[in-house]
């Protein structure tokens, strides 16, 4: 199936290759290069394994102080299967936004950033086997820690600059186990570099919690009746009765056919802000068209994060500026593979995770819910935290809780905070906080990597 995936990417990216839309495209970089001051960057593939090579790129911070006064922040995508150095950078952090206009907020200002194509297949990273796919987050931890080692022997002077994990939807289930792992490498001396936190933003910690409390989310929000809130609770039961028998499969299935069933009660709303309706009409008539409930799925939620334009740009003037990306790799390729063989584990809960971090690290946790997210809705991020095993729970709910504004909110959010764990709610925001309340982004940014 992943083969039909990649050809149908590749020809979808050869329709719309144009002439028209790579001049369009070309004069963009012109004018951008005689009118912007390029940050310094730096990039380069990692062989994590045999037949596996992963990508990463990064901006050296824009800040007057210099980049070794100031904090490294990675930034995992979701998906899986989203890229980090397309999504994250171009629509949602980066300096630059999908038109390569200077982003008025982005997160450069405060931190350099580091942009993983992860899993290995994800964006510019890419196999040269099938067998090279990893399956569940312990893999992909174990290449992301391959990739931070070779990065930081290639860049030693980030060896001593505090190192802050963040991460998005499904990049925050890779980024626990990342962050355990890599803070069991430090403290093997198998690797060098000042890890201080994670930040896990609307993740997909405990997807059972998250479908679980979709019914009661839109629910008291008006977006459901007592009939389509039945709906919603029986089919959502139904994949968590998956998971709880083994079959992570079946669950992820189920978890889809939940989705239809919250699309239909609601008309259509949208899984990433329930205050917008619809998606990206091309890639939701190839979902709904599709009989392939994998495919399907994998059109929904990585689809979204590789919109025609983003392809464009993507694997035209950034693959040329890159210059190091083989001939035989497009962007965005090889992730519906990727998609499916995490297929198995994309239902399993790594809250297991979340507590080792909190109880045998020192890492600061941190965990920030925009309010507005329905696929990893409020509700289920606050049940999975207060169903951890940690003996600071009871301190931090007695905890008050602190308001914060921002010169364009006059109330942004709120956050609570005991020992090394934070928990933000990030108001008028949906699934991709950074892009819907960018300025509150920026403060809880600053907040986390202590620049305030």
């Amino acid at each position: 199936m992943h083969r039909l995936f990649a050809v149908l990417y590749f020809a979808l990216v050869i329709f719309l290759g144009s002439d028209a839309k790579r001049q369009i495209l070309s004069d963009r970089v012109s004018r951008l290069q005689e009118n912007y001051v390029e940050p310094k960057q730096a990039w380069n593939y990692v062989n994590v394994r045999p037949k596996a090579f992963m990508f990463w790129w990064l901006y050296y911070t824009t800040a007057a102080e210099g980049y070794t006064k100031r904090p490294l922040v990675i930034w995992l995508q979701g998906g899986p299967g989203g890229s980090s150095t397309g999504y994250g950078n171009f629509e949602e952090i980066g300096p630059l936004d999908g038109n390569l206009q200077p982003r008025n907020v982005t997160w450069l200002s405060a931190a350099s950033l580091l942009f993983i194509d992860n899993p290995v297949g994800t964006g510019f990273s890419y196999v040269t086997s099938d067998d090279a796919y990893t399956t569940n987050v312990d893999e992909i931890a174990t290449d992301l820690v391959t990739t931070i080692t070779a990065f930081m022997t290639q860049l030693p002077d980030y060896q001593t600059v505090p190192l802050y994990i963040f991460s998005e939807s499904y990049g925050g289930k890779m980024a626990a186990a990342f962050a355990l792992k890599l803070s069991e490498a430090v403290s093997a001396d198998s690797v060098k570099c000042d890890l201080r936190g994670v930040a896990l933003g609307d993740s997909w910690i405990s997807p059972v919690d998250s479908i679980l409390t979709w019914g009661p989310y839109l629910y008291a929000t008006s977006l459901v009746d007592e009939t389509g809130f039945s709906k919603i609770n029986t089919a959502a039961k139904a994949s968590a009765a998956a998971l709880v028998s083994g079959d992570g499969k079946k669950a992820t299935e189920l978890w889809g056919e939940t989705e239809s069933v919250v699309e239909s009660v609601t008309d259509g709303v949208n899984f990433y802000n329930i205050l917008q309706w619809g998606r990206d009409s091309h890639q939701h008539r190839l979902a709904t068209t599709s009989t392939d409930w994998l495919y399907r799925l994998y059109q929904t939620h990585v689809g979204v994060l590789q919109s025609h334009d983003l392809s464009q740009l993507m694997n035209g003037p950034i693959r040329k500026k890159l210059g190091i990306i083989p001939d035989s790799v497009v962007w965005g390729g090889q992730s519906g593979a990727v998609f499916e063989y995490q297929a198995e584990d994309f239902m399993k809960p790594v809250v297991d995770i979340v507590e080792l971090l909190l109880n045998t690290t020192k890492l600061e946790v941190t965990v920030y819910n925009g309010q507005l997210d329905l696929i990893v809705d409020i509700l289920g991020t606050e049940r999975w935290v207060q169903g951890m095993k940690w003996s600071g729970l009871p301190a931090f709910n007695s905890t008050d809780r602190v308001s914060f504004q921002t010169k364009s909110s006059l109330q942004a959010g709120y956050y609570k905070t005991h020992n090394n764990f934070t928990f933000y709610w990030m108001l008028n925001a949906g699934h991709m906080t950074p892009i819907d309340i960018p300025d509150a982004a920026v403060w809880m940014l600053q907040k986390v990597i202590h620049i305030n």
